[in-house]
């Protein structure tokens, strides 16, 4: 069995368009080998659901949920491509419980993409700074600014967070499950999240 390494998910990743978490997951349940693994993406959907993500989502819909009697607060913008997925129960469970996870996780953007890229500079700096602190040099400093790096996009956007229901998944896979079900492309176009006092 190949040993799993970041070259090789790097060549997933290339080939696939998937998330480092998606390729490694699925190059660890094929044993490492490539081809395999590309099948298994496309088997769970991801494939899939990239061919989707670039369709527009017109439709879809607003929800509301409020926790922990009235402390927390969420608002949130699903898109769809039709109305009739927007009033589909999948997707409607689908949109309350991202909306459930955003009460309990506190995310600050809906994907990496999001993040300013001054916020991205100033966390980069201070990772190559306690790496050159731990006395690592050249392409190890570059390693571990990368490696802190999706750390902090999965604590920080709602697409990267492991999923509240489910740890083993991450919000956006259960978005693509959810496209691979319902045929059709979906996004989470924006939220606001409201705590009492805050």
């Amino acid at each position: 069995m190949p040993k799993i390494t970041a070259k090789l998910v790097k060549e997933l990743r290339d080939k696939s368009g998937a998330g480092m978490m998606d390729a490694k997951k699925a190059l660890s349940a094929v044993g490492g080998e490539m081809d395999a693994a590309l099948g298994y993406l496309r088997k769970t959907g991801f494939l899939k659901a990239q061919k989707k993500s670039e369709r527009a989502t017109g439709q879809g819909l607003i929800h509301s949920y409020i926790h922990g009697g009235g402390r927390i607060g969420v608002l949130i913008e699903v898109g769809s491509e039709t109305d009739f997925v927007a009033r589909n129960e999948v997707f409607a469970n689908m949109v309350h419980d991202i909306a459930l996870h955003i009460a309990a996780q506190n995310p600050l953007y809906v994907s990496r993409e999001e993040v300013p890229e001054s916020i991205v500079k100033k966390e980069r700096e201070i990772y190559q700074e306690q790496a050159k602190a731990e006395g690592k040099s050249g392409d190890v400093v570059k390693k571990i600014v990368e490696g802190k790096l999706e750390k902090y996009y999965a604590q920080v956007c709602l697409l990267e967070q492991p999923f509240v229901k489910d740890e083993d998944v991450r919000v956006r896979e259960v978005i693509d499950a959810a496209i691979s079900k319902l045929g059709e492309n979906i996004r989470v176009k924006r939220f606001a999240r409201f705590e009492l006092g805050e």
